[in-house]
């Protein structure tokens, strides 16, 4: 028994494997995260090390190129470039696409190994960072204080970092230009060399009393309580007596030769918002997280934490991608609800009848939510990608179960039962149904094997009108024709229909149409090779087209901000570069008053992170 005709004899079963089916469509569209695009892992390998206070050409020679013949050796490395500034050496390496890249990590993790005990004292243990698009920082924070400047880290790990961490689908939470606190030494040459003492001999008694060490169990009854010896210095003060030496039976303290000093971190990196000395903070989402889902909880649980805060202390928004997802999604959406009603609207003006309207319009919604489906079980998102495959696709769904169901209509016109009408006219055209959609797949489909980049973002588009298309066929060939022998009924035309009624103005509106078609095609028929010269002529000039046209990757963005890189002659000193910095803010601010906020980050971030890998390239550099 074919489908058709099991789906006719048994239309409450084929109902409700289709109700069935749309339910678990919506269960998967309301689980689906946000996002712009789809999860792209990048083949490429960021291996970066610090070394505070060291020149650039010293990591150059030191750090960066032991880390290169270190890594050189890696299988599948494609290209190796390196950035070398102030305090940080970063290596990125691009690898050939489809590399395993947790393999390839542990391959440079297990070369890295080999030079690390060569590394200067002082620097770093390298990092390893796989790329991926999550990783991308989803909000932009500006935060500035005035009293409270000096003790920020710490007010900001305590009340703003750690409960943030806790929210869901957060994976970081960092910091840039904070000015953490330091105890700096500042040793007298002169009475070091009188007491007859040395740096490494001053560094090396400080590391060794600066320590908590085990010192065994005691046994108490039936327990053992483990026992260690509190070194660490609890604070700044106890520094000063440190004994450093003894000379003529007298212990000689730290303070003795040098002045200890408790303050901020002298940093290479000056962070302004507006003018405001202040830093920056930005948030990474975990991998496969809600973009937009986590931005609403950041902020949603930052306005609660901002009232813990002093009251010098201001975070204000710079960026936050969910916004410009919401209005792309919001606008794709848009898009497909007036593309649905189009549809709709079209099939009512052609078929003329409420309840043939009604049969074919059940397929969309169907053949769509099975897309959801797919993107649900394979862990994919809603995005711009997926939203357009919908948008392109939603035309084609109803095609199939327009085919089947005029077929349908003409065998109840002629005097068929609609149950019996059903079964024999889809039985005629459900060949040619199936033969129409194999086409659409085959373009589409092949999308999915496409490689590289382009790839990963082609294979939700070519999988999703797959998808689409084959639920409505299969809708076609089996809900269609259940719902033609319930719902249709013959009705005669009417040739003498007033004129405000479907019959007396639209159906004689498309029965002239059908005329003029008519002539047209008797004239092309009789005029072929003219026809066909044109025809040529028409798809020939279009190719030519696609030499003067320009391509693009991806479609310039509006996001309402600019972003911008100034960089000074190389060695400039930071106080220098943030004075340049300032006079820029300054002469934006008043040339353009429509700017609402002005962020600048003077210098480089010897810190480490992610800042230091995409933040200015040296204490000479500027971005905005």
């Amino acid at each position: 028994m074919s489908i058709y005709s099991s789906s006719v004899n048994r239309p409450v079963t084929t109902i409700l494997i289709f109700v069935a089916t749309m339910v678990i469509g919506l269960y998967s569209l309301t689980q689906l995260p946000v996002d712009l695009y789809p999860e792209i892992e990048l083949p490429f390998i960021a291996v970066y090390s610090t070394y505070p206070g060291a020149s650039a050409s010293d990591i150059e020679s030191n750090v960066t190129r032991l880390l290169e013949d270190a890594v050189n050796t890696v299988t599948n490395l494609k290209e190796m470039t390196s950035s070398t500034s102030d305090g940080i050496a970063v290596i990125f390496l691009n690898f050939e696409y489809g590399t395993n890249l947790d393999e390839a990590s542990n391959d440079v993790r297990s070369s890295l190994s080999f030079v690390e005990n060569y590394l200067p004292e002082g620097c770093e243990k390298p990092t390893i960072m796989k790329f991926n698009s999550s990783m991308m920082p989803i909000i932009f924070y500006a935060i500035t204080a005035k009293e409270s400047y000096q003790g920020l880290e710490k007010i900001l790990d305590e009340k703003i970092v750690n409960p943030l961490n806790r929210i869901e689908g957060v994976g970081a939470v960092n910091l840039a230009g904070v000015p953490g606190r330091k105890v700096y030494i500042d040793v007298d040459p002169r009475k070091m060399e009188a007491y007859n003492l040395t740096i490494e001999q001053i560094g090396a008694i400080l590391r060794a009393e600066n320590l908590n060490m085990p010192a065994g169990y005691i046994e108490m009854g039936k327990t053992d309580y483990p026992l260690r010896i509190q070194g660490e210095f609890p604070e700044s003060d106890v520094l000063k007596d440190i004994v450093v030496s003894s000379m003529n039976g007298n212990s000689v303290y730290l303070k003795d030769i040098a002045v200890v000093r408790d303050t901020i971190r002298e940093t290479k990196l000056d962070t302004k918002i507006n003018g405001s000395k202040g830093m920056s903070m930005y948030i990474q989402k975990q991998s496969g997280g809600n973009t937009v889902k986590v931005t609403k909880e950041v902020e949603k649980t930052l306005a609660i934490l901002e009232k813990d805060l002093p009251p010098d202390v201001k975070i204000e928004k710079l960026f936050d991608s969910a916004t410009f997802i919401n209005d792309s999604i919001s606008n794709l959406t848009e898009s497909l609800l007036y593309a649905a009603i189009f549809v709709i609207l079209v099939v009512l003006f052609f078929l003329g009848r409420w309840r043939a309207t009604l049969i074919i319009i059940v397929t969309i919604p169907i053949s769509l939510l099975m897309a959801f489906v797919y993107l649900f079980v394979t862990g994919e998102s809603i995005n711009i990608i997926s939203l357009t495959s919908l948008s392109i696709a939603i035309g084609m769904v109803v095609d199939d179960a327009i085919v089947v169901l005029e077929n349908i209509t003409k065998h109840v016109e002629r005097g068929s039962r609609p149950r019996e009408a059903a079964i024999y006219a889809t039985n005629e055209v459900w060949l040619a149904v199936i033969v129409t959609t194999l086409t659409v797949v085959a373009v589409f489909f092949p999308l999915t094997f496409v490689k590289g980049l382009t790839g990963v973002l082609f294979k939700q588009l070519g999988m999703i009108v797959t998808i689409t298309i084959v639920t409505s066929v299969v809708a076609a060939i089996s809900l269609t024709p259940t719902m033609s022998s319930l719902l249709l009924k013959w009705y005669p035309i009417r040739k003498d229909a007033p004129f405000w009624t479907y019959d007396g103005s639209i159906r004689k509106f498309l029965d002239r149409l059908d005329g003029l078609y008519e002539k047209a095609l008797h004239w092309a028929l009789r005029h072929k090779r003219f026809v066909v010269v044109v025809t040529l002529v028409i798809f020939i000039g279009s190719m030519l087209l696609i030499t003067v046209i320009d391509t693009e990757f991806f479609p310039q963005a509006d996001e309402s901000r600019i972003t911008a890189t100034v960089e000074l002659q190389t060695g400039t000193r930071v106080d220098e570069t943030v004075s340049v910095a300032d006079r820029i803010t300054t002469l934006l601010m008043e040339k353009y008053p429509e700017i609402t906020i002005i962020s600048s980050s003077a210098g480089t971030d010897d810190q480490g992170g992610f800042s230091s890998m995409f933040g200015a390239g040296g204490t000479h550099s500027i971005s905005y």
